[in-house]
């Protein structure tokens, strides 16, 4: 064992009573510390120091090994180290009897660790960089004593944040050592200590019930949507299936909008063999229709639905802590305190999001069953279908086994997941936030999962030779340099962009061609990078990027495979997904080699989509049928607008009709397994023969 994760958590606690077993995002901190610890590459083994019964139960639960904590170390002036130490001489390595090379104290009041910045803090250590790391996040506040001092400036020199350097501000997260130093020094820090940057959304402390709470509504927008290992789903009606209203015509008879996602997402659901109910306390022929409609069981009229439920896990023998419930209002709340994943939709009641263990970021009736269906079937195991692979080609190095999925905003981007369907905006929107907007109404209405731009600094990328051209454009004649700053988008407009996709549901982000830019979109907190097939040889950019940790496409079009190569040697695969092109503006059949799926799935062992530049949808719709797990298609509201994009991308009619197709086709292409399918029953009664 070369490094160890303590984690103190004592019973006492002045601030918060039992602070460590209160719930964030539905898991007591004790858990979601050592849940984080668990997910970290690099740590060895999980230790929780606990004086409390109940702490030790969850904290096993966990994953954890727990050391019971004497009393008098139990004490609130009882330092962290002095428990570290304690489990220290309490848990020698099992091969050797020698002490861990590297100690981890993580303290349960940091609810949000990513355990990559753990890695990082650990890899640090290891690689002799630092003897002590602690996580720090970047602050540049002008920090005064009481007595009106300034502590980290001259109070009569006010220097602009991009003259200042950053300090850090230090979280209480955690803290890397290397052991023999703890245990000379007596305290965490000591030797050459270094910072591990983390962002300041997971630099929340509790120590108040006000921090508590701060936590609390923070954990829908903070935690990564992990998948849920669960048996069966049960989902209210109102609410979840329909975002709570009704239409009334005359005669009385309601009407209500649900989300065809959500089918896909019941259907997919079913195929994969796990279990869905709906429960409603209302009957209404409307939520029969719809159950029927979607093939599941449905209990309505319901007085008590919590009766209902515990009647239905007992008749299929499922365990509670298996099934998962999506629920949102107060009447939900008895079945949500029965099952182990109580879900909650992001307009739910306060009662209700904050007996949630998940709280969806889709809206009832606007994917919010398709959001919960995703993360329950990224943990499922591979189908048959998705374990098959075709013979590698001569020369071609073959990855075994199924790339992971990489998680990308909302979804979960890979094979066995529903193909990610972007929107390439780009520059369509000729400089026009309105035209933005409506861009992405005509991705999120066709059924998208993002939208995507390009971002560039004018300066930089703009040859100097092509600067002073004279370029005819709808606002008149300018430089081709004044056209390019013309039609860039700056901080206000993409904050803009970023709000009304959020409004809509949909992700975005974009593909930055120099530097500066991915700064720029660093600071804009996108959810992932996208690499331009044109900047696959920029090595500087290409640093930049590995080194925001994001999620990063990468497009193939106009390459040598040797400059994919390099370019994935910079990158990494962790979080890579690859997009197979052909920079053909419109591209013609004969070059869009869609076999090329299959070849980068197999050299690199990533996820693979498309990217086209075709007219038409049969291509798109092919590399669907080859496995691509994202499909890009440039969007346009008009291809006769003015701009080098448009004549090659998909008007809304065309977008629509794309993503309705793809939807088919992944219904289509099943499971593998071979199977008498109901609709055959008939035909094979009246028609099969049998002979000897």
């Amino acid at each position: 064992m070369r490094v160890l994760a303590v984690v103190p958590a004592r019973g006492g606690s002045v601030g918060v009573p039992l602070k460590n077993l209160e719930k964030v995002g539905g898991v007591p901190l004790v858990a979601r510390a050592v849940d984080a610890c668990l997910r970290a590459e690099l740590v060895d083994e999980v230790v929780v120091s606990t004086d409390h019964d109940r702490i030790t139960e969850v904290a096993e639960a966990a994953g954890a090994r727990v050391v019971r904590r004497p009393a008098d170390l139990s004490g609130s002036t009882a330092s962290s180290e002095s428990a570290v130490l304690h489990a220290l001489s309490e848990i020698p390595s099992e091969s050797s009897g020698e002490q861990p090379e590297i100690v981890v104290l993580v303290q349960c009041t940091s609810a949000f660790l990513d355990p990559r910045d753990l890695d990082a803090a650990v890899a640090k250590v290891l690689d002799g960089e630092a003897d002590s790391v602690f996580s720090g996040t970047e602050t540049y506040e002008f920090v005064w004593t009481g007595a009106g001092h300034g502590v980290n400036h001259d109070p009569a020199v006010r220097p602009r944040r991009q003259d200042r350097e950053p300090h850090f501000r230090e979280t209480g997260a955690f803290y890397v050592m290397r052991t023999e130093g703890l245990r000379e020094r007596g305290h965490r820090f000591f030797g050459r200590v270094a910072v591990q940057p983390v962002p300041a959304r997971h630099a929340v402390e509790i120590d108040t019930p006000e921090d508590l709470e701060i936590a609390r509504a923070l954990a829908p927008f903070v935690d990564e949507p992990l998948p849920i290992d669960v048996d069966a789903v049960v989902t209210d009606f109102d609410g979840v299936h329909t975002d709570d209203r009704a239409f009334v015509d005359s005669d009385g008879r309601e009407m209500v909008a649900v989300s065809r996602s959500d089918g896909m997402g019941i259907a997919l659901l079913r195929r994969a063999g796990v279990k869905v109910l709906v429960l409603s306390t209302e009957r209404n022929p409307v939520v029969a229709a719809r159950a029927a409609k979607l093939g599941v069981p449905v209990v309505q009229g319901l007085g008590a639905k919590d009766v209902a439920l515990r009647e239905w896990l007992a008749a299929e023998g499922l365990a509670p802590e298996r099934v998962a419930y999506v629920g949102n209002d107060v009447n939900d709340l008895s079945c949500m305190a029965i099952v182990g994943w109580p879900v909650a939709v992001p307009d739910a009641h306060p009662r209700v999001r904050a007996a949630a263990r998940v709280v969806l970021s889709a809206p009832g009736g606007a994917g919010a069953v398709r959001e919960l269906s995703d993360r329950v079937l990224a943990a499922r195991p591979a189908t048959a279908l998705e374990t098959v692979q075709a013979p590698a080609p001569v020369g071609v190095p073959r990855h075994l086994g199924q790339p992971r999925p990489v998680r990308i905003g909302r979804s979960l981007v890979g094979p066995g997941q529903p193909v990610y369907v972007i929107g390439e905006i780009g520059i369509n929107h000729n400089g026009d936030v309105d035209i933005a907007r409506k861009l992405i109404d005509v991705a999120a209405d066709a059924g998208c999962q993002a939208v995507k731009f390009q971002k560039r600094t004018p300066e930089i990328c703009v040859p100097l030779e092509q600067r002073d051209q004279i370029r005819q454009t709808p606002w008149g004649e300018m430089t081709y340099m004044e056209y390019k700053i013309r039609t860039e988008f700056g901080a206000d407009e993409y904050a803009h962009i970023a709000k009304y996709c959020e409004e809509r549901g949909v992700d975005w982000f974009a593909s930055p061609w120099d530097v500066p830019s991915v700064e720029f979109l660093e600071d804009m907190d996108v959810v992932a990078h996208k690499v331009a097939s044109a900047s696959v040889t920029d090595h500087e950019l290409l640093r930049a990027l590995a080194a925001t940790r994001k999620p990063i496409i990468l497009s193939t079009g106009m390459s040598t495979i040797e400059e994919i190569d390099a370019a994935v040697e910079i990158l990494g695969t962790e979080r890579l997904v690859m997009m197979h092109a052909t920079s053909t503006y419109p591209l013609p059949p004969e070059e869009a080699n869609l076999r090329m799926i299959t070849t980068l799935q197999q050299r690199y062992g990533v996820p693979v989509g498309y990217s086209g530049h075709e007219r038409g949808l049969q291509i798109s719709l092919a590399a669907v049928t080859l496995g691509a797990v994202t499909v890009e298609r440039h969007i346009t509201l008009d291809r006769a607008m003015w701009g080098s994009d448009h004549a090659a991308s998909l008007e809304p009619t065309g977008l629509e009709h794309l993503v309705r197709d793809i939807r088919i086709i992944e219904t289509a292409l099943g499971d593998g397994v071979k199977r008498v399918y109901p609709g055959e029953e008939a035909p094979r009664a009246r028609l099969r023969r049998a002979t000897a």
